[in-house]
């Protein structure tokens, strides 16, 4: 047991190095006289690597995430199964990161850094796309089921518990006969694409007042925000 705290330790240390030399972390001794990076707050976008899949919509929450490193500044870098950006969001510390082990071992990515890092699991937000909500609609979550989603599926299995915090964006329901596993890895319609960059902004917008003002307000300005079809007129 001893062995394998002092394994554990040395990872921590090789984790807050690595840290140290891609964001300028500041960072505080706790009452060990270790360091403790001083990260509040992960936002986590689910997709899959690679530009093959870049468009798709299983990859909106990669685009949400790369939206908010743009606006605060961040720079991705690669670290074992993800790539990581650290940003200040409001004053907050936060990681943002896109797992790169492929949507259904999302999971194997995601655990590892929150236990490192030691957050609760309500500083974590997962953003993922939803096919039972309608394109465009945002809904965010406290806690819940993976309602089916492999994404979300290995990240609560991976952590453990169901008491996650989510934001869902909808991409709707293939239509007519077409395999759910094509539509979701196929790219959003023309239409779509014009309308998505509204939905970013919206999800973006939703994300950093989590970071600032947490869960329950951010959700009740995303929820009595206006609809798709009243902000853009679309049908």
């Amino acid at each position: 047991m001893a062995k394998k705290r002092k394994q554990d330790f040395e990872e921590l240390k090789r984790w807050i190095r690595w840290l140290q030399q891609i964001g300028g972390l500041h960072f505080a001794a706790d009452e060990k006289g270790g360091e403790a990076a001083r990260i509040e707050r992960m936002i986590v976008g689910l997709g899959n690597p690679g530009p093959e899949y870049a468009e798709t919509r299983h990859n909106v929450g990669f685009m949400v995430v790369d939206l908010l490193a743009r606006r605060w500044a961040g720079r991705f870098t690669p670290r074992e199964h993800a790539l990581l950006a650290r940003v200040s969001i409001h004053g907050v510390p936060t990681l943002l990161v896109k797992p790169q082990t492929f949507m259904n071992a999302s999971g194997r990515a995601v655990a590892p850094l929150v236990r490192q890092l030691g957050l609760p699991p309500e500083h974590l937000i997962i953003v993922y796309d939803d096919m039972d909500l309608p394109f465009g609609t945002l809904r965010m979550r406290a806690k819940g089921s993976h309602a089916g989603h492999k994404g979300m599926r290995s990240v609560l299995e991976h952590l453990g518990t169901q008491a996650v915090p989510r934001l869902r964006i909808g991409i709707g329901r293939p239509p007519g006969n077409m395999d759910p596993a094509d539509y979701v890895l196929s790219p959003f319609d023309p239409e779509e694409r014009e309308l998505l960059p509204w939905i970013l902004e919206r999800a973006v917008e939703a994300l950093e007042r989590w970071t600032r003002d947490g869960l329950a307000k951010a959700a009740q300005w995303l929820h009595s925000a206006p609809a798709l079809q009243d902000e853009t007129g679309s049908k």
